[in-house]
């Protein structure tokens, strides 16, 4: 009897131990799809923060620094996997990606919590705003460019209207901008009065006005037209120069200058 069951725990464990050598090629895969995942276990060299330090910043893609910003992945994506998963719902265009909210982020990709979308959002912010701190810099409006330099880093990514206007000094030099109006996705109302009084008070001796078509489309709209009027008239009766009114669409924009259109 004792023979017997002896023979039986010894049958037993070949058993476990053969079904743990047949299972042993699973466990491997896995492991190895992990440490796949992981960036941790790449070369130095294709670690985005130690590329970063190593070869400069503008070695690394731009699903690199993304990845170095969110600092993980999921269960089945790198950071740098799931990096380009953002990147290529917005066709990897960055502004597109900037419009987007915390909310759509943190929902739309697994392993993107509210955290994480919020250091995705702040940092194309600082982005926008060192391409205006960049514009203002150069200060002087010369073409319509140099309005484009200003206005898009603060329009281009609204979801609704909003109009601003640069007041100028005799040298065309840009004095202040201000937020004129808000309004809603394919409107906003403009108070001719109010950035007349706003130019006065600051003794600008010119104005730029800008605002942004959500749309996308570039083109005046006929309440575009009247306002641009309206505004050369009351500017020509206080001796203010209308240099310019911008339209912004995205990364595109309309100079009514340009058009010869003031």
């Amino acid at each position: 009897m004792k023979i017997e069951k002896f023979e039986s725990m010894s049958f037993s464990l070949r058993s476990m131990n053969q079904g743990l050598k047949i299972n042993q090629p699973v466990f491997c895969i896995m492991e190895n799809e992990l440490q796949k995942r992981s960036i941790k276990k790449w070369a130095e060299e294709d670690r985005p923060r130690e590329k970063l330090l190593n070869k400069g910043n503008q070695a690394l893609s731009n699903a690199e620094l993304l990845a170095i910003l969110i600092g993980s992945g999921n269960k089945e994506e790198s950071a740098v996997e799931l990096s380009r998963k953002i990147l290529h719902s917005v066709n990897n265009n960055l502004n597109e990606l900037g419009k987007k909210s915390v909310q759509h982020l943190s929902s739309s990709f697994r392993g993107i919590g509210e955290a994480k979308a919020i250091t995705i959002i702040a940092a194309l912010e600082l982005g926008q705003r060192r391409k205006l701190a960049e514009a203002l810099t150069r200060g002087k409006i010369i073409t319509s460019n140099d309005a484009f330099l200003i206005f898009h880093p603060i329009l281009s990514d609204l979801p609704h209207e909003e109009a601003w206007v640069l007041f100028l000094n005799r040298a065309n030099k840009v004095i202040e901008k201000k937020r004129v109006s808000a309004g809603g996705i394919t409107a906003s109302v403009i108070d001719i009065k109010m950035i007349l009084k706003e130019a006065i008070d600051r003794l600008a001796t010119g104005i730029v006005l800008g605002h942004n078509h959500p749309s996308g489309s570039r083109l005046p709209s006929e309440p575009d037209l009247t306002v641009t009027q309206k505004l050369k008239d009351a500017c020509a009766v206080f001796d203010i120069l209308f240099s310019d009114h911008l339209i912004i669409a995205g990364d595109d924009y309309f100079s009514f200058a340009d058009e010869n259109m003031l």
